[in-house]
């Protein structure tokens, strides 16, 4: 039976980058004879402390921690087949832990969703990028044999740093479980949704001229809900943010009579893989994103609306929402395009080979 060592920053089903990049595929491979060791940077209790503002001294005491931990499980790699990366080894600046994964002769598998190549620090940790040191990336990528990205853009940029095998496997929703529940929206008002978490707001709020001119125009007809970010308010949008949990996720997607997925046009942005817009397409939620990297190939065949201007993003908005026939015919083409290209079920069978090619 292989045996895989997962080094990751998250304990399972806490991160929407490892749910959605590989946990939701790890029952298939184990049905199919692959044995998984989790190695988390971070416990539960470290990890409400890791994103807080301030807390110098126990933010020290937690890097420490998690470093001593990566030494230990080094020692631990002889045990495996298997060395599975998601994104970085350590929260410091450092690939030693992916070089002796390396030397260590067992395969290595590094997986990312991001241009992670460029700082990007949760507003919480400003002051400790210090600590970290984005170019490691390119060490990174050189230590593994496979290196799997989350689309053609950050593909293109791993093959510069390295020979090994690079796949593309978009990141994916499980179908089976955003499931579309068109009874939980349209009841009085329409819904303007967006998902997402305190260090991404800051997209959300690049529209916020758009949702606030609408919502004068159709005063009393619209509701705005941002779900991810529990501390978010907005007193001209009546907002209070939502926190994210694994047992609401499905039914607050659900109630958005329209989801948006604003982006800036830049490199950080063109690495994204496009997840607000599949959640929201697998539950037949109709979708306006920006016109930037992946988004515009998930958009193909005109499954979501893509826009760029202000006038196209009140021009599209205005149209949904006086249009509830639109609203769901793009909803239900929306969710055929994900069971077809960006689903777990269409996926699972690359993830597989790339493990079966490997044990």
């Amino acid at each position: 039976m292989p045996r895989v060592l997962i080094l990751v920053a998250h304990r399972p089903n806490r991160s929407p980058s490892q749910r959605y990049r590989f946990e939701q595929y790890l029952p298939y491979l184990q049905q199919h004879g692959f044995e998984f060791t989790w190695a988390p940077l971070l416990n539960e209790k470290d990890d409400t402390l890791f994103y807080d503002k301030g807390r110098f001294l126990k933010k020290m005491i937690i890097l420490i921690k998690g470093h001593l931990q990566r030494k230990n499980d080094v020692t631990r790699y002889k045990n495996f087949d298997i060395i599975f990366i998601q994104r970085e080894a350590s929260f410091f600046g450092t690939s030693q832990f992916e070089m002796l994964a390396h030397k260590s002769g067992k395969k290595v598998i590094f997986d990312f969703d991001d241009a992670i190549w460029m700082a990007d620090t949760s507003p919480g940790n400003k002051k400790w990028e210090w600590v970290k040191d984005p170019k490691k990336f390119e060490s990174n990528v050189s230590f593994a044999d496979v290196v799997i990205a989350g689309n053609n853009y950050l593909a293109e940029k791993a093959k510069q740093f390295t020979k090994a095998s690079i796949k593309v496997i978009p990141t994916t929703v499980d179908t089976k479980v955003h499931i579309p529940k068109p009874e939980l929206r349209g009841k009085e008002n329409i819904t303007i949704g967006w998902s997402g978490s305190f260090s991404t707001i800051k997209h959300f709020e690049e529209v916020l001229p758009v949702l606030i001119e609408l919502n004068k125009k159709y005063k009393g007809k619209l509701q705005f809900k941002v779900l991810g970010d529990a501390n978010y308010t907005n007193q001209q949008l009546g907002i209070k943010g939502m926190a994210w949990s694994v047992e609401t996720e499905v039914n607050e997607l659900n109630s958005f009579d329209i989801g948006i997925m604003p982006l800036p046009n830049d490199e950080w942005a063109k690495g994204k893989c496009g997840l607000k817009a599949l959640t929201y397409m697998s539950c037949e939620v109709p979708v306006v994103m920006s016109g930037v990297g992946v988004n515009i190939e998930i958009a193909a065949g005109g499954c979501a609306i893509i826009v760029n201007t202000k006038e196209e993003w009140m021009n599209a908005l205005e149209e949904l929402i006086n249009d509830k026939n639109k609203r769901e015919a793009l909803g239900k083409r929306g969710r055929q395009r994900v069971e077809e290209k960006y689903s777990v079920e269409a996926n699972k069978e690359k993830y597989f080979e790339i493990f079966k090619t490997l044990k």
